[in-house]
């Protein structure tokens, strides 16, 4: 792969990767949210001892659960671009590595 090529390549990913961390900065603020409803749902569900006081915990459970799977797989995202990323830098580090290793004259 050309040097060009490889820097657009890791352009493109570094920007991925801030929005990756972007999203997954609002995405926090939102489990936070949800963990936090369902904690006083299952505290509302204790005390009332009510069918639909139970009903509302496990919906509010559920929906924290699904938002901390979806942050989970944001994680993971992060972490293939990350994995990219160092792989384009090792290919650029090689190929200006031996582009610069020029043979000394005495």
């Amino acid at each position: 792969m050309s040097r060009s090529l490889i820097e657009r390549r890791l352009v493109d990913v570094v920007d991925r990767l801030r929005q990756l961390h972007d999203d997954l900065s609002v995405l926090d603020e939102q489990v936070a949210h949800f963990v936090e409803e369902a904690d006083d749902a299952r505290l509302r569900s204790l005390v009332s001892e009510t069918p639909l006081a139970e009903h509302e915990h496990r919906e509010a459970a559920r929906h924290a659960e699904a938002m901390q799977r979806g942050r989970a797989e944001l994680v993971a995202e992060i972490a293939r671009f990350e994995s990219l990323q160092d792989d384009l830098l090792d290919q650029l580090q090689r190929l200006v590595g031996s582009s610069s290793a020029t043979p000394h004259e005495p």
